[in-house]
């Protein structure tokens, strides 16, 4: 089966496609020629993800899913959440998210926080929706180099390590995207 991920981001390509292991054949925006930033305007991690499936479908009229990501942070009230990306402005900097959010949380005792990855599926004209969790705390500073986003400053429940220093086929086991796609490829499945 081919579908359109309705993702520019390559380090979530990336993961996706060891995450699906080969089940399913992975379109990204360019393989369709998609090369437009898809506006996420809209105040859920759900609704951005949505209106990503959509556009595609509708503009390109292809089968996808669309993810959206947030961090969400208790202490902040569920801060960064939809804004995760942009946290610390429109340029999108992955180090300036970590700093304002570390910064943020200076003075914090709980730092439990959340990933929360909401997948939008359009297939056969049918919307569905799937809805991943890791749960786990904010670090006093960044640790480790792989993964990308919040990673050096998020460390799951029942690890010791940042998503950053754990080896990707730890975390893409146990990631909210993993958890995600596995009820996106339990679903797909259950059609076969």
């Amino acid at each position: 089966m081919k579908l359109v991920f309705a993702s520019n981001n390559k380090n979530k390509i990336k993961e996706i496609q060891s995450i699906l292991n080969g089940s399913i054949q992975l379109l990204s925006l360019e393989d369709i020629g998609c090369h437009e930033e898809i506006p996420e305007t809209a105040d859920t991690i759900e609704g951005n993800a949505v209106l990503k499936a959509n556009y595609v479908t509708e503009k390109y009229g292809y089968d996808c899913f669309a993810d959206d990501t947030g961090l969400e942070v208790k202490a902040l009230n569920g801060e960064p959440g939809v804004y995760s990306a942009r946290y610390a402005g429109e340029q999108k900097n992955a180090d300036d998210n970590m700093d304002k959010l570390l910064e943020a949380l200076k003075n914090e005792k709980n730092r439990s926080a959340q990933f929360k990855t909401v997948i939008a599926l359009n297939l056969d004209g049918e919307q569905h929706l799937f809805t991943g969790l890791a749960k786990g705390e904010i670090t006093l500073e960044k640790s480790g180099t792989n993964g990308f986003g919040y990673d050096p400053i998020f460390q799951p429940e029942a690890y010791s390590e940042t998503f950053a220093e754990l080896a990707s086929e730890i975390k893409n086991t146990i990631s909210h995207r993993a958890k995600a796609t596995e009820q996106l490829i339990d679903y797909l499945n259950a059609r076969k």
